[in-house]
């Protein structure tokens, strides 16, 4: 879909629509002028709890509370006019009951006004799945490395290497597909696995650290320009430096502010002729 044609905002059964065809781009934002930027360029941006790390030094999502999504979503919601918006339901929000799920869905779909929530789990989760989609609530599947079970998983590694995770991801897979997601993301799982998995759904993949057979990719807009440096996972491919760019911005500031080269005459007012 060229950005020239583009006119109104893409909804969740254009993206499952796509199926099987042109590869669907998918970026993450958490700020206004993120979302500005990323907004022509891709069909689905993702409010993403990785803010916890990417934006708040945190070391999980567990410390994302429902307010700061809704925050960082209306940002994305006010910087961006074309794009699907997905924003996180972020954990202890939904897990508890199917009508937590939709009173946390509701409250982050009407105060952000966004396309629809994600929420990670498999067979556990399809039925709150199909309790919200039943109640108008689009919903974004997260399977295989599910960052809110992190300390269950033993750490951020990948997913699917036994023959049994494979089963088990695979059936979580089939179940929220099943419940009524419009699509399913799937992170850190075996290539071959999240290939056959594509293959399987009659909903689109979205992957990230999983397979270029996935109907879609996603990955943290930070990551990919560069800016977050802490580590850099072996899915992300860098296509910018900008954290050196601002290292060397800051720099070059604090060299001339401490030589009194800045600010200038041309930085000041009235320090020249008065009209």
């Amino acid at each position: 879909m060229s950005v020239q044609t583009r006119n109104a905002r893409t909804t969740t059964p254009q993206i499952t629509a796509r199926k099987g065809g042109e590869p669907i781009v998918c970026l993450t934002a958490y700020t206004t002028q993120v979302a500005r930027l990323v907004d022509p360029h891709v069909d689905l941006i993702l409010v993403g709890d990785s803010l916890a790390m990417v934006l708040y030094g945190l070391d999980s999502t567990l410390g994302v509370t429902l307010d700061m999504m809704i925050a960082h979503g209306n940002a994305v919601m006010r910087g961006s006019s074309t794009a699907c918006v997905i924003v996180d339901l972020p954990f202890g929000t939904y897990q508890e009951s199917k009508e937590a799920a939709f009173r946390s869905a509701a409250r982050v779909m009407c105060e952000t006004r966004c396309q629809g929530v994600k929420l990670e789990g498999g067979t556990e989760m399809a039925e709150t799945v199909a309790f919200l989609t039943e109640r108008g609530v689009p919903v974004l599947g997260h399977v295989g490395l599910t960052p809110q079970s992190v300390n269950q998983m033993g750490g951020f590694r990948a997913q699917g290497r036994s023959d049994e995770a494979a089963r088990r991801i695979t059936d979580d897979a089939r179940a929220i597909a099943e419940a009524g997601a419009f699509a399913l993301v799937i992170e850190g799982t075996m290539e071959p696995l999240a290939r056959e998995i594509t293959g399987d759904l009659a909903i689109p993949t979205i992957g990230i650290g999983a397979s270029p057979a996935c109907d879609g990719q996603i990955l943290v807009t930070e990551d990919v320009i560069g800016l977050f440096t802490d580590f850099t996972p072996r899915f992300v491919k860098r296509y910018g430096e900008m954290g050196r760019l601002v290292s060397e911005a800051a720099e070059h500031y604090a060299g001339e502010v401490k030589r009194r080269q800045f600010p200038g005459p041309e930085h000041c007012f009235g320090t020249g002729p008065r009209n």
